[in-house]
């Protein structure tokens, strides 16, 4: 595993998105896997910024997203198809046939994995898998447990997850208690992972995650098998390790 020390949110942003700017330009056709939620917007911004500046061309790129809450609509303003549409794909050239995410509207749960998994077979696998780290160490929704699950699958989302996410929710209620998410398996075939973190709140599962023993109990930690892993983190999340 590569570390890349950031000086701060815009510094980890910037070093992530050059990351990922490098692949579309190295392979224009690639297939990026993608991410929500607050840690990777700013790398977003910047691949906006140098698309509208002529740098960067997604119109050959393909996108699968990590998750998507089950029973939110893609109109929902907290579907993350609404975020990824709102922070990138409505602001760039990708084409939108080619943006994938699980099918939060579809209710029979094992159809849904199984149309996602057939879809991800299909573009030809990851060739980069963007990840934010959850406080718990979650990587997409694969929350904490005894197993680490291969394929797409129904999560039932803990209560610190559940908490987490509520501020973005008009009440705790509202806030989804299931998702659709990738698998550990299918994150683990990415040819490359890029890991996003901020914040000292991190920095605990910073250490458990990339230096502690391999474990269910923090899904991410199944990253020290991956060949080639970057994790790009701020000084604040990466302060625990010495």
């Amino acid at each position: 595993m590569k570390i890349i020390k950031a000086k701060d949110y815009q510094d980890m942003s910037r070093k992530a998105a050059n990351i990922i700017s490098a692949q579309v330009i190295m392979k224009p056709d690639c297939v990026l896997g993608l991410a929500t939620g607050s840690t990777p917007i700013g790398a977003y911004e910047n691949l906006v910024n140098w698309y509208q500046k002529g740098d960067l061309d997604f119109s050959g790129v393909t996108t699968v997203n990590l998750d998507e809450y089950k029973g939110l609509t893609r109109d929902n303003d907290q579907s993350y198809y609404y975020f990824m549409n709102e922070h990138l794909f409505s602001k760039v050239n990708v084409d939108p046939k080619r943006t994938f995410l699980p099918d939060g509207t579809e209710p029979d749960s094992a159809k849904a994995c199984e149309d996602y998994n057939h879809v991800i077979e299909s573009v030809g696998g990851v060739d980069l898998q963007l990840l934010g780290l959850g406080h718990n160490g979650h990587i997409g929704f694969n929350e904490p447990s005894d197993i680490f699950k291969a394929k797409t699958h129904c999560v039932d989302l803990t209560e610190t997850t559940i908490q987490a996410n509520k501020r973005f929710f008009a009440s705790i209620d509202d806030v989804p208690r299931q998702a659709y998410t990738m698998g550990i398996q299918t994150i683990m075939q990415a040819r490359k992972i890029l890991v996003v973190v901020s914040g000292a709140e991190k920095a605990a599962i910073v250490k458990e995650a990339f230096f502690g023993p391999i474990t269910p109990k923090v899904q991410a930690s199944v990253l020290q098998l991956h060949h080639d892993v970057i994790l790009v983190a701020d000084e604040a999340a990466l302060a625990e390790l010495g």
